[in-house]
């Protein structure tokens, strides 16, 4: 198998041998890692269990953890779930990488379809599957919405949407996952989404996939979802997300986890278990991510979106404002097109909005200088 750079390793090598100002100091906005602090509560619950590390977790979690996270969907979503229908996860880049394969193991010629550009774990997955694959497109010509001619999703196996978007920020509404719902069915293949940024937004909760199911009357059926804690809780270190949806796809995927060693030690599953039953520390996490874009509404004279912490923002040449970004102001940024493939993310920039308001005002300060 031979697979892409990951986009920091290609960043590295854009940047070897380029020193940034030294009278600047360095500020990171390329991955998606919160840089506040992990709650309290949270760590105290970590600490305080430390003595179950002798023994072996379950592969299918504890049933503390499936109660918690079936009652953050119920919560947050209305949604409903049965214990079948929720499988804890190792973090959502393991469940990304490794279910395509189950999926998509006894299929011939299989084929995935997936936002693009994207998180490139999905990209990995389909070279790990054999799977060939088609793009759809989030360009500014379509408002960054999953658009794409029918007839490519006729043979379709496995259709991954990531809404609300990394990076182009993007959501979707009802009619939009309702659409993508009928298509599923018409064509018959799974359809999931990766809702990692579900509770990172400015306004209007995003909507889940399986929320729509529910209120067009809709079963599970070829439906599932996947969701994490890393960014809703500050907490990526304790590798807490789900897959939620078809009952009868997660019975099989759950005996094909048993052989893959990927469950969550017990202490961690209790203090994710605290944060995913948590809603106040949530809320009081997504006011600094608001202030972020505040901020940046203001500096750089960018619409404030709907959802996660990204900023997709336009440039002249993608590579060279990134280095020269480095190099006279200290800001590193991931540049587009390392994110996308055809052409797609071209002549944008990712930007981070992970570190205090403090930091990010001195970070947009400087980039504005350059737009």
């Amino acid at each position: 198998m031979e697979f892409e750079k990951y986009p920091f390793e290609k960043l590295r090598e854009l940047l070897e041998g380029v020193q940034p100002n030294r009278d600047l100091e360095v500020i990171d906005l390329t991955i998606g890692e919160p840089q506040f602090e992990t709650p309290d509560f949270i760590q105290n619950s970590l600490k305080e269990s430390s003595d179950l590390l002798k023994k072996y977790p379950k592969s299918g979690g504890e049933e503390y953890l499936k109660e918690s996270m079936i009652g953050f969907m119920k919560r947050r979503f209305e949604v409903e779930l049965s214990k079948e229908e929720l499988i804890p996860t190792f973090g959502t880049r393991e469940v990304l990488f490794n279910f395509p394969q189950y999926l998509l193991s006894e299929v011939e010629k299989p084929k995935i379809v997936f936002t693009n550009p994207f998180y490139q774990i999905y990209e990995g997955s389909a070279i790990a599957s054999r799977a060939e694959v088609e793009y759809i497109n989030l360009i500014p010509e379509n408002g960054f919405q999953p658009e794409i001619e029918e007839e490519k999703l006729e043979d379709a196996d496995l259709v991954i949407l990531n809404f609300p978007n990394n990076p182009t920020s993007s959501n979707l509404n009802f009619e939009g996952f309702k659409k993508w719902i009928e298509l599923s069915r018409r064509y018959n293949f799974v359809l999931l989404n990766d809702e990692c940024y579900s509770e990172i937004y400015t306004k209007k909760p995003p909507l889940s996939l399986l929320e729509v199911a529910i209120k067009l009357g809709e079963s599970f059926e070829n439906l599932l979802v996947v969701n994490s804690i890393s960014k809703r809780s500050s907490a990526p270190g304790l590798r807490s997300g789900f897959i939620a949806g078809d009952r009868d796809i997660l019975k099989g995927y759950m005996r094909y986890r048993t052989y893959l060693g990927t469950a969550i030690p017990l202490p961690l599953q209790i203090a994710s278990a605290q944060a995913w039953g948590d809603e106040v520390h949530a809320k009081e996490n997504r006011k600094k991510y608001v202030e972020n874009f505040e901020v940046a509404n203001r500096i750089l004279d960018i619409p404030i979106p709907e959802a996660t912490f990204y900023i997709w923002l336009p440039v002249k040449n993608d590579l060279e404002f990134t280095k020269t970004l480095w190099i006279e102001s200290s800001i590193k940024v991931i540049p587009g097109r390392f994110l996308g493939r055809d052409g797609v993310g071209r002549n944008f920039v990712r930007i981070a909005l992970v570190e205090s308001v403090d930091r990010v005002e001195i970070a947009l300060s400087r980039i504005s200088k350059y737009l």
